[in-house]
């Protein structure tokens, strides 16, 4: 089922139990020209867990397109920033101030280039790998003591081949079925991460 065909199920929103207690934020650029690119499979999973969840990711707030619901019982935020992958930082620093969220309750879904599509590996924290949109996260949060799931969207076809124009080239159709195949599982990681068994999580989902 496509996460259009999950939208048109949904008919009243998931009301949420208290003020988020964490945040999940799916990282990637806005407008319809970055839509379905390497870099946005943050956007895609959250919009699909979003879905699973029975809300829209659509209130304007803290730089960003947001949702609060609850995942496992526990009331989150649900953020997409729209400052653009190199400034995500600036978003999640906001509502997290706002919230009085610390950063190991910032769950981060991001691509991994260093992944095949359809692979996904969680970590409890670390550096950002390369990756400006973590790299921001932990400028504006004060370190790297949040939990991350990155995506697989494939290396480069060469080294010569430039980064940026790989990370914003479109998904093909056998990619996005395989990051689409795994939206389950990434939702399922992240109740797991909420409830801070990072291990299971890991044994389960990682790979």
């Amino acid at each position: 089922m496509s996460i259009d065909d999950l939208f048109k199920k949904i008919s009243t929103s998931a009301s949420p139990v208290g003020k988020p207690e964490y945040l999940i934020v799916g990282l990637g650029n806005p407008g319809r020209e970055y839509a379905e690119t390497r870099h946005n499979a943050g956007f895609l999973a959250i919009d699909a867990l979003a879905a699973r969840c029975g809300v829209r990711i659509d209130r304007a707030k803290y730089d960003s397109l947001c949702a609060e619901t609850t995942l496992g019982g526990c009331p989150v935020l649900l953020m997409k920033p729209q400052t653009y992958m190199n400034l995500s930082g600036t978003a999640v620093s906001q509502a997290a101030k706002f919230y009085k969220i610390p950063a190991e309750r910032i769950l981060v879904l991001c691509d991994d280039i260093t992944q095949k599509p359809g692979k996904i590996r969680i970590r409890k924290s670390g550096s950002a790998g390369g990756h400006n949109g973590l790299k921001s996260i932990i400028g504006w949060v004060g370190g790297d003591k949040f939990p991350r799931i990155r995506i697989g969207v494939g290396e480069k076809p060469t080294p010569e081949y430039d980064l940026a124009d790989w990370v914003t080239g479109k998904l093909s159709e056998e990619d996005k079925k395989a990051i689409s195949a795994r939206f389950a599982d990434i939702s399922a990681a992240a109740e797991l991460v909420l409830k801070g068994d990072f291990e299971r999580a890991m044994c389960l989902y990682n790979g």
